[in-house]
């Protein structure tokens, strides 16, 4: 019981930590799993990790979601933003195409590409704002971008954050809307995931509400001291961290 404890403890941290910063939780959850060999790495296990990062999400933005019943077309603005990855995601799901994506050469190169990406977007000026600006072309830019989250390495949060920093939103408005956007993201794909557990009759145990409420307390504190940190400083010790990675994985695969 103890070693299963200490392997839903490392996957809630990883998934929590990972899943709302630029630097791809599905990655990340993919190189510990086999790095480690952890046994609990099922499909209901990342369901519950997934489920408890949205958890976390809405209750981190509760007022702001609550106030939503009062601004329909930032209501509106998300929903659209986020059928893109919707509809490109339940295809590579049912095709199951995304499963050929996910190896540690494709996760090398585009944590590498997507990072350097990333900091040429963060040097962009800031002159939009969500109150102001945000509309539907710029909310289609960023959900198109968003479908390049279903390849791993690529980063969910960094892909719509570099998108929003492109397009001038400066980093708590760019984080904010890539944060709201990660609530239909995380929706369909535990959606997803729990149609597949139906379909192949997987036990439900005691396991499944840990890694939930771990998944939620990393996942909680990792928003709030994230919209800190960006609020004083640069994206670019995500970059550093990035190529970091990807040059050990580099080693890995080609020395």
């Amino acid at each position: 019981m103890f070693q299963e404890f200490i392997e839903i403890l490392i996957l809630s941290a990883v998934q929590g930590i990972s899943e709302f910063l630029p630097i791809s939780s599905s990655a990340h959850l993919i190189i510990v799993s086999n790095l480690y060999d952890l046994k609990k790495s099922s499909l209901l296990i990342d369901i519950s990790l997934h489920l408890g990062s949205l958890l976390a999400i809405i209750f981190f933005f509760r007022k702001d979601l609550f106030d939503l019943r009062n601004n329909r077309k930032l209501l509106s603005l998300i929903i659209i933003g986020s059928l893109p990855l919707i509809i490109f995601g339940y295809i590579l799901h049912t095709t199951e195409l995304i499963y050929f994506l996910r190896n540690i050469k494709v996760i090398a190169w585009t944590t590498l590409f997507f990072g350097i990406i990333l900091y040429f977007a963060d040097q962009r000026k800031i002159e939009q704002n969500i109150s102001t600006n945000l509309n539907l072309k710029s909310i289609l830019f960023i959900g198109l971008f968003q479908i390049l989250a279903l390849i791993p390495g690529v980063s969910r949060a960094g892909i719509t954050i570099t998108a929003a920093r492109f397009l001038r939103f400066n980093r708590v408005d760019s984080s904010k809307i890539s944060f709201l956007l990660s609530i239909p993201a995380l929706s369909g794909a535990s959606f997803l995931g729990i149609k597949d557990v139906f379909n192949q009759s997987i036990e439900i145990n005691y396991l499944i509400l840990i890694a939930i409420i771990l998944s939620f307390l990393f996942s909680y504190t990792t928003i709030k001291f994230f919209l800190i940190y960006i609020n004083k400083f640069s994206l670019n010790i995500f970059v550093i961290y990035r190529i970091i990675v990807a040059l050990i994985m580099f080693g890995v695969i080609y020395l």
